[in-house]
């Protein structure tokens, strides 16, 4: 059961949230009910070690052999995953047309398999490998299939999982990893499709995200820090209009002085109860 001033800001999201102009932008907050980590702390402080920067990645072959090593052992976890109540709860907002556009900063495309449509991926999907070489891009199954082919020695080996498909592996099992190659053209110099840190946010999906902000009625932010500067621009925008900016988190965000409301409760339980109310209406 609801406490009384959560229910309260439940009632009042769902007046702010009635005409169906509300762009929704989620993040791993979103995703951890469903078994994928995330990258901060309830204060927004980041998590272990520092994930891989993208120079890095593209500076020597080394990096991209301990990426793809530790990479391996990550996926079928992200695989694994399913979407939970609340991705199920925004795909059913957007099919009855009471949000604008849906918005993930996650990598792990639970939206999509909950029924989400045309969601804006800001930092890509790890569902998809991209070549460097010649950017073409393949599915992350064929890829992973081809890894655990070339690098037998690795079956079985336990390591702790970590945000975005990544683990924690002992250095020792990372020299002998074998990298894929491309198989359109051959080339060693395979990515996943994400943005990494230290990379931008491609230019035709940052556009996106923008238009989405500047044409919404007010922006609900469902499980995010917003410490990454591409989601919190967008969180600008909405205040710089002075439309309504509402946050469902759990923890510390960096556009906490910009909220018109905070709701520190888990999503899983409240966008449910936020999509049946407002069918309710209907």
């Amino acid at each position: 059961m609801l406490d009384s001033p959560t229910r309260e800001h439940l009632e009042t999201l769902q007046q702010l949230m009635a005409d169906g102009d509300f762009l929704v932008l989620t993040g791993a907050g979103i995703s951890t009910p469903s078994g994928i980590p995330d990258y901060r702390n309830s204060d927004g402080v980041r998590r272990g070690r520092q994930p891989m920067m993208y120079q890095e990645f593209l500076a020597a072959p080394e990096s991209r052999r301990r990426y793809w090593a530790r990479a391996m052992l990550g996926w079928p976890r992200v695989r694994q995953a399913r979407p939970n109540a609340a991705h199920d709860a925004l795909a059913g907002l957007q099919r009855q047309g009471l949000i604008s556009n849906l918005i993930t900063q996650n990598v792990d495309t639970l939206h999509d398999q909950a029924g989400s449509h045309d969601v804006i991926e800001l930092h890509g999907s790890l569902h998809r490998v991209m070549c460097l070489d010649c950017g073409q891009r393949s599915e992350r199954d064929a890829i992973q299939q081809l890894m655990e082919q070339q690098n037998p020695y690795l079956a079985g080996v336990d390591a702790v999982q970590a945000p975005d498909g990544d683990t924690l592996l002992d250095p020792a099992f990372e020299a002998r990893f074998q990298v894929p190659h491309c198989p359109h053209c051959a080339g060693q110099r395979m990515k996943p499709d994400v943005v990494f840190f230290g990379e931008n946010v491609a230019q035709h999906t940052a556009a996106r995200a923008m238009n989405a902000a500047e044409t919404a009625g007010g922006m609900l932010v469902v499980g995010s820090s917003l410490m990454a500067y591409s989601a919190f621009r967008l969180c600008r925008v909405i205040a710089d209009r002075g439309r309504p900016l509402i946050a469902i988190n759990l923890g510390k965000t960096r556009a906490d002085e910009l909220l018109d409301l905070k709701i520190e409760a888990s999503c899983e339980r409240l966008l449910p109860l936020l999509a049946l109310a407002l069918a309710l209406e209907r």
